[in-house]
């Protein structure tokens, strides 16, 4: 059975070009619900452990520099089949190759400056949504 939220994190690129508001606004105008929301400053610390996964990776240190290099805005969003639905709704990491009208082809600048962050499957969805919030901090 598919899960019924994900975890999204709209980028520094995107806060700071002011894109918040639109891009909350596809994300509820998509039948997503809000759960929780926060905007905050990730530190170096943060950006590591969150992204962990890729640690190994030649891009690594960029996406550190470039996910504390401004405010994020953490959320987490329930619908059906959330995390398939919300990775339609993003499109493709790299903008270019991004559907029209999805939030990456619409904001994203770059592979690395792609606007928001989706998770990409349930069990990850479960994992960053706690990385971020509390069970307090969820509605």
């Amino acid at each position: 059975m598919k899960g019924n939220i994900t975890f999204t994190m709209i980028k520094p690129d995107a806060t700071g070009k002011n894109l918040t508001g639109k891009i909350l606004s596809m994300i509820t105008e998509a039948g997503f619900t809000i759960r929780a929301l926060k905007m905050t400053r990730l530190s170096k610390e943060q950006a590591e452990g969150f992204y962990a996964v890729h640690k190994d990776k030649p891009f690594f240190n960029d996406l550190v520099k470039f996910m504390t290099s401004g405010p994020v805005v953490a959320a987490i969003l329930e619908k059906e089949n959330a995390v398939e639905s919300f990775r339609a709704l993003i499109g493709a990491t790299n903008p270019a190759n991004a559907a029209e009208g999805t939030i990456r082809k619409l904001y994203a600048s770059s592979v690395q400056e792609n606007a928001v962050h989706g998770s990409d499957s349930d069990e990850n969805a479960q994992i960053e949504a706690s990385y971020f919030f509390s069970n307090l901090e969820r509605f």
